[in-house]
């Protein structure tokens, strides 16, 4: 299990250009998912460059520490586990 930021940071560096999908809390009892794939990471924010097709923008940026409070899940095509 993650339980800092800089874990979080490194496993997402060791990820980059990989395909993901993204579940986010949009507010109560709404959840968003999003398909990109991993383009950079940053100290505090790491950047989804999204699918076009089912997605009206084409990058998306989130912070740590959404990983961190399990604001956003990570699913990563290649595993099966969640962050």
């Amino acid at each position: 299990m993650l339980i800092n930021i800089q874990d979080i940071k490194q496993k997402l560096d060791a990820h980059l250009g990989e395909e993901l999908t993204i579940v986010a809390q949009a507010g109560r009892k709404k959840v968003t998912r999003r398909r990109g794939i991993l383009k950079n990471t940053f100290p505090a924010v790491f950047v989804v460059a999204l699918d076009q097709d089912s997605n009206n923008f084409e990058h998306a940026s989130y912070s740590y520490t959404d990983v961190l409070t399990k604001n956003i899940l990570l699913e990563f095509d290649d595993e099966s586990d969640a962050e």
